[in-house]
């Protein structure tokens, strides 16, 4: 569970602690690095299994959150990865956005991650939410600890579910929220994903 409330997360933001923080990438875990050739990789989910994950981790699966991942594969094609956990976030036009959950790969094992962000656009208040995050082209771990920017055009609204395409080189994310994250997930501009919890989402 997040245990942070969003208003520490505004007086921090406020008293500006954030910036005290090294900037750089979290440093590499060289156990859980494992090499672009290893076909541990190579073996993407298909829809049905990431539906049935879905519809475990959220205790149902609407059609909106099932057409929403038949459009993804649809654009992207199959993940070989995914991430399921929470999110915390608040704004007033601008915000924050934290979550935390773990990284799922067929044969390469589960990792835990941690996510924060800025969020952009005309939303106000605060929300918490459940999280399913699928994850192409990965060919480590150590891939998913970098800063992923949105995609033009790729954030959108089927129902009352959120989807926000993101990349970094070769890596694709693709968020997915539903209900009360959901409009706010579509106005998120980049997430930075770390090894360890952070109060700096820059």
């Amino acid at each position: 569970m997040i245990h942070r409330s969003i208003v520490g997360l505004f007086v921090v933001a406020s008293l500006g602690l954030l910036l005290s923080e090294n900037l750089a990438p979290p440093a590499r875990a060289q156990e859980q690095t494992q090499g672009a050739s290893d076909d541990r990789w190579q073996q993407p989910f298909t829809t049905e299994e990431i539906k049935q994950a879905g519809h475990k981790f959220f205790g149902g699966v609407t059609r909106e959150f099932a057409l929403a991942i038949e459009q993804l594969f649809s654009r992207y094609g199959r993940p070989n990865g995914y991430i399921l956990g929470e999110e915390a976030g608040g704004a007033l036009i601008g915000g924050l956005r934290y979550g935390e959950g773990t990284l799922h790969t067929r044969n390469a094992g589960t990792y835990r991650v941690f996510w924060q962000g800025p969020s952009l656009g005309w939303d106000f208040g605060a929300d918490g939410a459940k999280t399913m995050i699928l994850v192409y082209n990965l060919t480590a771990v150590d891939d998913i600890y970098a800063y992923f920017a949105g995609v033009a055009g790729a954030a959108y609204l089927v129902g009352g579910v959120g989807v926000t395409v993101m990349s970094h080189n070769q890596l694709v994310i693709a968020p997915i929220r539903s209900g009360i994250g959901a409009r706010l997930g579509v106005n998120v501009g980049y997430l930075k994903f770390t090894q360890r919890p952070t109060w700096n989402p820059f």
